[in-house]
């Protein structure tokens, strides 16, 4: 048993020593290498030697890599036993350019603990310029977004680095470094493609004249393809048609673009994303592959389907009316690929007028024609068609060309009927039919009117007019009827029942609401009245406007009011009514804006402005709704003077027209008013004042007040002084001459009469006298007055001697007449007194009375009418 293991034990060390060289090198060895490089890869070849044949251990080689004499890379490439003998390969790619700096690469084997020596291949020198400028590396090379490159720049032995930079990137990403003063290294992160053709590297330098010279090199800075989503089909089961979705756009059509194939054979078109091929087989499952790839990559699409089922059919082809009726057409047409006529289909028409359009659809084998309904009658339709397998649809084919045909004419539709009350007035109004309702020209409109007891009246209005004015007894009910008529014929009637003025009706809810996005969202409570629905009708808040309305369904309380006829700024009034078997019932109004407007400056036209002591109130006109361009909430007031800060007072009523600033100074101040509004304070107005102080306004009024009076009595003056002999005579008129019926009465002591007492102006004492009864004369005071002269002419000499006073004569019967101190002068009677009569004597006192010339007894006995007047009496004898 030793002996075998001695012999064993010899073997192996023999064995062993014969993996080994004389001098002790490992035996197992590369051999047969072979270098080669690709742009900035370097590729090695190498065999085993056949003394590796007897490793029973896994073979390992080493391989290093030295880049301008420092180790860069370290990589292990492991062969297992299956696999030795064989040739081996191994690839690695530089971070740097050859040309920039030199490279070497040496390999050798490990089994176990043995390790050959390095066998080291050739070396890469760097590249030496003999260029007078700078010279970058690499040159046109395609690098991919995203990823990490290196430049170098080689100068010439006479020039000094400056700088080396990439254009349109960001310098944060940079590392700058140098391999000796006369190779510098820029890292750079590429995060943006390149916009034109490429991206330029520029190095500058400074050479031994101190100029500066500079070079650089063109990099592509683009995306690999990323193509996908293809899709393959038939359309005439003799060919294949494949689309895909392009990818991005690579960058790098110029340096190297996508190249397409399909099935192996390359796609001419395939940068628009289609490409066909001739079909081997009618049916069945098949699958497809495109590929596209440039310098950066590949991309691989794969599709897989059974082509029955993947049939994308023709356009329909000529296409043509064949009937056409007033509601109704008929359209055939003809297929370009004869097995059409055995698929089941479908087609959809799309039939439109130019502005709106509708979609039918019919099913059928082999389908080749379809008939139309519910077109409008006179009118210009266009239509085109496509269709699709309806057992295994995939998709619709394109359209046909568009076929256009007019129907025949019809009797209009029946018109949309309302009313509008202005004062006394019902306006009937219509909407006039458009050019899908009239079907053919409006000659012009019947209208007819009646209550339920009387005979019906009927009036014709011309078309384009669109409005009928009725009076009517407020008192009865109306229906009224309209028909629309055109060559065609006449419309069913469309009827309104106008009510009677209902006094008792409740009182209309009012209401305020907002527009929003031009128009009107309202909503109302549900109504058991309205059996046919609601009628919404609205109108500006002007003197006179045009009224539209909108009819709403039964079941539907709200509706959304849009016209290209609203206004911003302008109020509307709607007005909510229940559509009822008999007359329409009104059940709300509301107020409002499409959208409020700031009301312009100059709002109020007139302020006027009062003081009451040292407050002013300022007030104004009730601003009409037509200037109103938004609600307006209240008013405020703003005052100030130029030495204080503005104060302002408000109030929140709308219907106010006056604000008062209270507890002012004696100043100038400026008051302005602005009403509220939800779009702020607007429509500013002002006006500037000057305040008087009570002592002032007292003077004020005081020299006004005697202004006025002095006027006045000027005024008086001048009229009286132009009116003097109107007024002389109203006031002292021509005193008749009186006319004694007895004697002339005797002296006072001795006559039994009542005594007449007279009140002197200057004495204290009343003095008697008896006076007989007297009669008036009956002659105007104008010729007494002439007679009187006449008798004072002949008595002059007496009157001087007897003064007399005027008395005014009392009514006649009475036998006691008092004297007035107007009567009486300085103690003694009118002298002009004149008692004459046809028998009479001188007196006792030897007055003397004259006779009238030309005066008659029967005159003189005639009696005086009552009168008061003046009259003449004889002085009393002197005591």
């Amino acid at each position: 048993m030793i002996t075998w293991l001695l012999l064993g034990s010899l073997f192996c060390n023999s064995q062993q020593d014969g993996d080994f060289k004389d001098d002790g090198v490992y035996r197992c060895e590369p051999q047969n290498l072979a270098f080669s490089t690709l742009d900035n890869m370097i590729l090695l070849t190498w065999q085993d030697d056949p003394s590796c044949m007897s490793v029973h251990e896994v073979l390992t080689y080493e391989l290093e890599v030295l880049v301008a004499d420092k180790l860069t890379h370290y990589e292990e490439v492991t062969i297992k036993a299956g696999q030795i003998g064989s040739t081996h390969s191994w690839n690695w790619s530089s971070h740097l350019p050859f040309e920039c700096a030199s490279h070497k690469v040496k390999l050798r084997s490990r089994s176990g603990t043995h390790k050959s020596q390095w066998k080291q291949e050739q070396t890469i020198p760097a590249g030496k310029t003999e260029s007078t400028r700078p010279e970058v590396y690499p040159r046109d090379k395609v690098f991919e977004v995203g990823s990490r490159a290196t430049f170098c720049c080689v100068l010439p032995m006479d020039q000094a680095f400056e700088k080396l930079f990439i254009s349109g990137h960001d310098s944060k990403n940079w590392e700058l470094s140098n391999i000796s003063s006369q190779v510098h290294v820029l890292t750079v992160d590429l995060n943006r493609a390149s916009t034109t053709s490429c991206t330029n590297i520029i190095c500058e330098a400074v050479n031994d004249k101190s100029r500066v010279v500079d070079n650089g090199a063109c990099a592509y800075i683009g995306y690999r393809p990323d193509d996908r989503d293809l899709t393959c089909e038939t359309q005439d089961f003799q060919s294949i048609e494949c689309v895909w979705n392009v990818g991005r756009d690579t960058h790098l059509a110029r340096k190297s673009p996508t190249i397409y194939e399909f099935l192996g054979s390359r796609c001419p078109e395939g940068y628009n994303g289609r490409c066909s091929h001739k079909m081997q087989k009618d049916y069945g499952a098949m699958s497809w592959t495109l590929t596209a790839q440039n310098k950066l990559g590949t991309v691989t699409l794969v599709d897989w389907a059974d082509l029955s089922h993947r049939v994308h059919m023709l356009a329909p082809q000529e296409v043509r009316v064949s009937a056409v009726n007033a509601s109704d057409v008929k359209l055939d047409w003809e297929w370009g690929v004869k097995k059409y006529g055995g698929l089941s289909m479908k087609c959809q028409l799309n039939i439109s007028d130019g502005e709106t359009y509708a979609v039918v659809e019919r099913v059928g084998d082999g389908l080749n024609s379809v008939v139309f309904n519910d077109l409008i009658p006179n009118w210009i339709y266009m239509v085109r068609i496509r269709c699709g397998t309806s057992q295994h649809f995939w998709k619709w084919s394109n359209w046909s060309s568009s076929v256009e045909f007019h129907t025949l004419g019809d009797v209009p539709e029946a018109l949309d009927v309302w009313m509008q009350e202005k004062g006394s007035q019902t306006i009937i109004t219509w909407k006039v039919p458009l050019a899908n309702q009239s079907h053919g020209d409006i000659i012009d409109y019947e209208i007819s009117w009646a209550e339920s007891s009387k005979r019906q009246e009927k009036e014709r209005v011309l078309h384009p007019k669109h409005s009928f004015a009725l009076h009517l007894n407020t008192t009865k009910d109306y229906v009224v009827s309209i028909i629309a008529r055109n060559q065609y014929g006449k419309s069913s009637p469309s009827t309104i029942t106008i009510p009677a003025l209902n006094t008792g009706s409740p009182k209309v809810k009012w209401s305020r609401a907002q527009g929003s996005n031009g128009g009107f969202n309202l909503s109302w409570s549900a109504n058991p009245i309205a059996s046919c629905g609601y009628i919404v009708d609205w109108c500006p808040r002007t003197r006179s406007c045009k009224i539209d309305w909108l009819r709403v369904p039964p079941n539907k309380t709200h509706v959304s009011i849009f016209s290209k006829n609203f206004t911003e700024g302008v109020r509307y009034l709607l007005s909510i009514h229940a559509c009822t078997q008999s007359a329409p019932t009104l059940l709300e109004r509301i107020e409002g804006y499409v959208k409020e407007k700031i009301i312009q400056d100059g709002l109020f036209k007139i302020l006027k402005w009062k003081q009451r002591e040292m407050d002013v109130e300022v007030s104004w006109n009730p601003v009409a709704i037509q200037e109103q361009s938004a609600f307006i909430h209240g008013y405020s007031l703003y005052y100030w003077d130029r030495n204080s800060s503005v104060a302002y007072v408000s109030t929140d009523n709308p219907q106010a027209t006056s604000l008062t600033a209270k507890n002012l100074q004696v100043n100038t101040y400026t008051f302005t008013v602005k009403a509220i509004t939800s779009v702020g304070e607007c429509g500013a107005t002002s006006i500037n004042v000057t305040l008087n102080s009570m002592t002032d306004n007292l003077i004020k009024a005081v020299g006004i007040t005697l202004v006025t009076i002095f006027v006045l009595l000027c005024l008086i003056v001048v009229l009286c002084y132009r009116k003097w002999e109107c007024i002389k005579l109203m006031v002292y008129p021509p005193i008749p001459i009186p006319v004694l019926k007895d004697k002339w009465p005797t002296p006072l002591a001795k006559q039994s009469s009542h005594p007449v007492f007279v009140e002197m102006s200057h004495h204290t004492e009343v003095e008697l006298m008896a006076i007989p009864e007297l009669q008036c004369k009956s002659e105007a005071p104008s010729k007494v007055f002439a007679e009187q002269e006449s008798v004072s002419s002949s008595s002059t000499r007496e009157s001087r001697n007897h003064p007399v006073e005027k008395l005014m004569t009392l009514p006649c019967q009475s036998p006691l007449l008092p004297l007035s101190p107007s009567l009486v002068n300085n103690g003694h009677l009118n002298p002009s007194f004149n008692a004459t009569s046809p028998n009479s004597a001188t007196g006792s006192n030897g007055y003397k009375p004259q006779e009238k010339k030309g005066y008659s007894k029967e005159v003189a006995e005639k009696p005086l009418p009552c009168a008061l007047t003046y009259i003449l009496v004889p002085a009393l004898p002197s005591e």
